[in-house]
């Protein structure tokens, strides 16, 4: 969240967030700076979250190489980013069926802003299931069979 208040401010506010920065030639599609706060947060959140999670969450037992298991742990969060881009984009989307509504959601005010909710929404959805895969996966079978190999 820390990072989507700060790349939304170096934007000029949440105002600015769906500001096309990118359109997708030959389609009415488009990559919109709410998807870079997006793709930036979760860059930034995957590497602390796996160094708070190996050092602290799962800091017991015989662990693997840092890369054995930051590689897997990578492509847990990548999936869920994946997901949560489709969730933060038909939140905040205005011609999405499932954008949340005017007069209490908008982009005129941080505390109301479209953009935090859908970032806050997105994060509270993927976190509970990215977690558990990652504890039994990324923490659980990838040290386990660097255990086995080790022994």
């Amino acid at each position: 969240m820390i990072v989507t208040v700060i790349l939304n401010k170096l934007n000029g506010g949440t105002v600015n967030a769906q500001r096309v920065l990118i359109s997708l030639p030959g389609t009415p599609y488009n990559i919109r700076y709410t998807t870079f706060v997006w793709i930036g947060a979760f860059c930034v959140a995957v590497v602390f979250n796996f160094v708070l999670n190996r050092y602290w969450t799962f800091r017991h037992g015989d662990k693997a190489p840092f890369w054995h298991e930051f590689w897997p742990f990578v492509a847990v969060g990548s999936v869920a980013a994946v997901v949560g881009i489709f969730i933060k984009i038909a939140l905040t989307n205005p011609i999405s069926p499932l954008v949340l509504p005017e007069p209490y959601w908008h982009e005129n005010a941080g505390l109301q802003s479209r953009e935090y909710w859908s970032q806050l929404i997105t994060i509270v959805v993927t976190m509970p299931i990215n977690f558990i895969v990652n504890k039994l996966w990324t923490f659980t079978s990838v040290r386990d069979r660097h255990s086995a190999k080790s022994a």
